[in-house]
C-alpha cells in the first residue's frame, strides 16, 4: 500500500487495518507521533490527514484518504513552523513526550482559526493531556504563533 507522507510517497507493507501509529514508527521509522493510551485519548499520537489532526493510534492505515504529516513534516527548508518557534519562545516543553501531538493540534487549529480565543484553545486542545501540566505555556504559545502568523508581535 502506499500513503504520501511529509510530502513523500512511501510504500509499505502493513495489514489493512494496523493503526497509522504504527505503520508510521514501525514500517516508516518515523518516530515523531508518540504512543501514549493507544485510545485517542491522549493526544500524543496526533498527525495531520489532509490538514485535519487526527489520532493516529486509533485510524486504521486503510482508511487513510489523502496526505499524512507528521511533526517532522512541518519544518519547510530549514526553518521552523510559527507554532513550533513559538513553543521555543514561550518554553513549553518540559518532559516533551506530548509536544509533537500538541504542536500538531495546535497547528490546525491556527490553520482553521487563525487567531483563536482561550475558549477555542481550550476547546481544540482538550483532547491533548500534558503529565507535567505545562497547559498555560501551551496556551501562550498558540497565541503567539497565531499572532506571528497573522504578522503581529506576539
Amino acid at each position: 500500500m502506499q500513503l504520501t507522507v511529509n510530502g513523500t510517497v512511501l510504500e509499505i507493507d502493513a495489514d489493512p487495518e494496523m493503526p497509522l501509529l504504527w505503520a508510521l514508527r514501525d514500517l516508516a521509522g518515523i518516530k515523531g507521533p508518540k504512543f501514549g493510551c493507544g485510545i485517542g485519548a491522549c493526544g500524543a499520537c496526533t498527525v495531520h490527514v489532509n490538514g485535519e489532526a487526527v489520532r493516529s493510534c486509533t485510524l486504521p492505515v486503510s482508511a487513510v484518504d489523502g496526505a499524512v504529516t507528521t511533526i517532522e513534516g512541518l519544518e519547510h527548508r530549514g526553518t521552523l513552523h510559527v507554532v513550533q518557534q513559538a513553543w521555543i519562545d514561550e518554553q513549553v516543553p518540559q518532559c516533551g513526550y506530548c509536544q509533537s501531538g500538541q504542536i500538531m493540534s495546535a497547528v490546525a487549529l491556527i490553520e482553521t482559526v487563525g487567531e483563536p480565543s482561550d475558549a477555542e484553545i481550550d476547546e481544540a486542545m482538550s483532547g491533548n493531556m500534558c503529565r507535567c501540566g505545562t497547559y498555560p505555556r501551551i496556551r501562550a504559545a498558540i497565541k503567539r504563533a497565531a499572532a506571528d502568523k497573522a504578522g503581529r508581535a506576539g
